[in-house]
This record gives C-alpha cells, sequence and structure tokens, in this order.
C-alpha cells in the first residue's frame, strides 16, 4: 500500500534533476545555497518573494524550473521538536502531492550526520500522505504514490521501523473513516479476522451471547440496543519469539453512537461512525509493532459495538452488573464507552500484563480541555507518565497528562449501586471516566489515553489529513521504551 522506497548516497546530477517531475529538497537549517540542488532557481525564487534563507526553516520556497520540475526547498532546524519538524515537512510536501505523482522525489542535503533524521521524517510525512483515504465519489481520481526516490542518505534496511509506523498510521486512518454502514461490528470483525490471518495473530472472539452468559453486564447493556447481536470484544494476541514482557492495548470500537436514549442532537451526531478510532489506534500499534518485529508481547481487545436508540437499549437509572461484580448505575446513556470498556478492561486484567493502556475517544470535556491538537493522558504512576510524555515527544504526537486523585471519586458514590456511570454536571468528566475506569483495570499498571487529536481539522504534526491517527506513532514509540 506504500510507496516503494528507492534510494542512493549520491544528489541527483543535473541530467537526472531534468527528469524529475516533482523534487521536495531537505537540508538542516544554515546550509549554504550552493549544496542545495537547483540553487540557482531557489536564489531567483527568494529574491522574487523578498525572502532570506533563514526563512526557509519557517516555510517552503517553490520555483518550476525550465525542465517543468516542481521543486520545494525547506531547511528545518534540528533543534525544532519532531512535531515542527514534521509539521513543516507536511506542508511542504503538500503542493507536490496534490499533483498525485506516480514517483516523488527527496533530496537531502547538508551536513552527513543530520542527513538520516532528515530524511526519516521526510520519508514517514510523504508514505503517510502519500495513500488516498477511502471515499466513495464515483469521479474520484486519487492515486496513491508509487515510489518514493531517496537522494542523498543511503536507507540501508529501508526505513523499517518508520516505514512501520506509517503502515499503522494508514490502517487507523482507513479503518476510522470507513462510513457506518459499511463498518458495523459485523463487518469490522470480518476485517480484523483477515488482518490476523495476515499477520499471524492469534484471534478470540466473545461475542454478544457469551459475553451475556459471562456476566459482561456493562457491554452488553450497550449492545442490546442493537438489532444485530454482532458486538463482541476481540482479542488478538502477538507473540514474537524471545520476548519477555507482555502490554495489553484496549481499544473503544463503538462503531457509531447515537447517544442512545440520550440522544444526540444532530450537529454532534455527525462523525460518530468515528467513534470506534480508539480500536483502530489499537489495531494500528499491532500492525507496527508486527511490522517493526517488536520483541514484546502484545494483547490487543477490541470492544466492537454500536450505541443505538430501540425498544431494548438500555436507559438512566438502569443498574447492571459489570464482569467483575461491581454494580453500575447508568446516569446517561451517552457515556457508553466506558461501560464497554469496563469489562473489556476487567478481561484484559485478567490475562495479567505488566500494563493496559487504552483507547478512546471518550469524552467531551477532554476537547474542551485541549482541543484537538492535543491528547489527554492518565497514568497510574510517574513513572510510566514520564515514558508516555517522552514517547509522545520523540514520536511528534503531543500529550497533556491530567490529575486523577482519589477524591474526585466522591462524585461517582451512588445510593442504590457501587458507582455511578458518570454526573449530569459535565464538570471534569474526563477525570471522572477515568477514575471510574480505573476500577476495572484491578491494579495493572494503567494509561488511559482520551483521544481529542484523532480529528483535527486541516491535518496535525505529519498528517495533511483532518483523520490523524493520533496514537500509532506514540505507541511504537512508548513499547520500544517500554
Amino acid at each position: 500500500m506504500l510507496a516503494k522506497l528507492q534510494s542512493r548516497a549520491g544528489l541527483p546530477s543535473a541530467r537526472e534533476l531534468g527528469k524529475i517531475r516533482h523534487l521536495l529538497v531537505v537540508a538542516p537549517s544554515g546550509t549554504a545555497l550552493s549544496a542545495l540542488p537547483l540553487n540557482g532557481a531557489l536564489e531567483k525564487a527568494l529574491a522574487r518573494r523578498r525572502k532570506k534563507p533563514v526563512d526557509l526553516a519557517k516555510g517552503a520556497v517553490s520555483a518550476e524550473t525550465a525542465d517543468g520540475t516542481l521543486v520545494l526547498w525547506v531547511t528545518p532546524d534540528p533543534r525544532q521538536s519532531a512535531f515542527e519538524q514534521h509539521t513543516l515537512l507536511r506542508k511542504a510536501l503538500a503542493p507536490l502531492l496534490a499533483e498525485q505523482p506516480e514517483a516523488l522525489h527527496v533530496a537531502v542535503a547538508g551536513a552527513t550526520g543530520a542527513r538520516q533524521a532528515l530524511a526519516e521524517r521526510a520519508a514517514f510525512v510523504a508514505w503517510i500522505n502519500g495513500v488516498p483515504l477511502p471515499n466513495r465519489k464515483k469521479d474520484s481520481t486519487a492515486k496513491p504514490l508509487k515510489t518514493l526516490e531517496l537522494w542523498g542518505c543511503r536507507a540501508a534496511d529501508g526505513f523499517a521501523a518508520t516505514r512501520a509506523v506509517a503502515e499503522g498510521n494508514v490502517l487507523c486512518r482507513r479503518l476510522t473513516v470507513l462510513p457506518p454502514n459499511e463498518l458495523t461490528p459485523g463487518a469490522y470483525r470480518k476485517r480484523i479476522a483477515e488482518l490476523a490471518r495476515a499477520q499471524g495473530w492469534t484471534r478470540e472472539e466473545f461475542d454478544f451471547r457469551r459475553l451475556k452468559k459471562m456476566g459482561a453486564g456493562a457491554f452488553c447493556a450497550v449492545a442490546q440496543g442493537s438489532d444485530e447481536r454482532d458486538a463482541a470484544i476481540v482479542r488478538l494476541r502477538y507473540r514474537p519469539r524471545g520476548a519477555k514482557k507482555t502490554v495489553a492495548l484496549v481499544g473503544k470500537g463503538i462503531c457509531f453512537d447515537t447517544g442512545g436514549h440520550n440522544l444526540k442532537p444532530a450537529r454532534y451526531m455527525m462523525g460518530m461512525h468515528e467513534d470506534m478510532n480508539g480500536s483502530a489506534v489499537a489495531l494500528g500499534i499491532l500492525t507496527a509493532a508486527t511490522a517493526a518485529k517488536l520483541k514484546i508481547n502484545i494483547d490487543c481487545w477490541l470492544a466492537l459495538a454500536q450505541n443505538h436508540l430501540g425498544p431494548r437499549a438500555y436507559k438512566q437509572n438502569d443498574i447492571v452488573t459489570a464482569l467483575d461484580g461491581t454494580t453500575i448505575e447508568v446516569v446517561h446513556t451517552d457515556a457508553e464507552g466506558r461501560m464497554v470498556l469496563a469489562d473489556t478492561l476487567t478481561l484484559a486484567a485478567r490475562a495479567k500484563p505488566g500494563l493496559i493502556v487504552d483507547f478512546a475517544t471518550l469524552t467531551g470535556s477532554m476537547h474542551v480541555a485541549v482541543g484537538t491538537r492535543y491528547s489527554g493522558i492518565f497514568a497510574t504512576g510517574d513513572d510510566i507518565a514520564d515514558k508516555a510524555l517522552r514517547a509522545g515527544v520523540q514520536a511528534g504526537e503531543r500529550l497533556c497528562r491530567f490529575p486523577m486523585d482519589e477524591d474526585y471519586d466522591s462524585a461517582l458514590d451512588s445510593a442504590v449501586a457501587d458507582v455511578k456511570q458518570c454526573t449530569l454536571d459535565g464538570e471534569a468528566d474526563h477525570i471522572l471516566a477515568a477514575r471510574l475506569l480505573q476500577r476495572f483495570t484491578h491494579k495493572t499498571p494503567w494509561i488511559h489515553m482520551d483521544l481529542s487529536a484523532h480529528g483535527c481539522k486541516g491535518g496535525l504534526g505529519a498528517v495533511a489529513t483532518d483523520c490523524t491517527g493520533f496514537g500509532v506513532a506514540w505507541g511504537l514509540e512508548f513499547l520500544r521504551r517500554y
């Protein structure tokens, strides 16, 4: 699916430049213009715009040569964060990729020591933005990038680890944007089964009937509103030889969220086919880890259901019993994510991993807190929280840690059950949701990511589409550190 990478140690000659049609020239800031390919055209382009070479660290400059080559030059500052460099490269590549070329050329100039990181980041941005996302326009002309030609930096292993992250990100985004009539829980399960066969994962499904018999009342309360009994918790296992540590990834997979009896207004129901994004992130990380041959055991738990309105749908004031015996008073039927995750986290904890990480488009209050340019995390310890934050800096996906002190639990006290599902006040709902979910981790070390940055208008960091795939790059970097 991703473009084939071809790399050469040297920069293109004048003759080779004459055959190239789409070219990005990248170099560390401060590189002399004379060291850049087509520097004469660059000098003229800078003069015409009344810009100086230093301005190339802030944004790309473009020109079209006499041979018909569309070329852009950009010089990121190595002191910039990964997020800033990704953003700069994404904007530089946009005019080139907009023409949907079959082949894209990237020439990396400047000091030899700085070329590797720049080349790898440029390749990542080209890969993830060179694959069109699914659409159903009958006149669509969207075409994938077929070849990525890299000059000035030899990629001996083809940037295998970076390519693995790109594959995971693209899978996550392609799943997330599918319309809800195509990605029902049943259809999703079939796709997952195909992936599992292709990747060599072990798969186990806990369907509605089995979960009902097991006593997973929190998950089944949400799933029972659907006419089709196609909801399930799916477990995927990745077991590389020699791995000693085990991490459980848990993803919320609500394929469409009406809000249930507490029906969402049209403005807020639009786009709720993307409420399964947490499961797509978990799948994307598992795919990336497999491609990268990461030496860590992974259990991936996907909670797949829909939150529908119907005669059997759960309702306010219901009291349901979760898989671990906890009774939950239902306060708002649109807080379904924490219900399906409660039983899924219990299953994940029973397998005794060293760490659980869950991903969910969970609360509107997280959007209010940080907008769509960061995602929020909660963690059961400072050490794993610090690792998570550092992984975000390295991966170019920004995170903000939130508190979840024990005294927040008083808001969830119930007179008729062990715990309330949420409150109607809305205050600190992202924190209350985390406090509720932690109950079902059963003291397993745990990170919860509330994916407020799963969709950002105009793109975010390396990703040009509104659907960002946020969390996949972070996940692989975090697992490497773990």
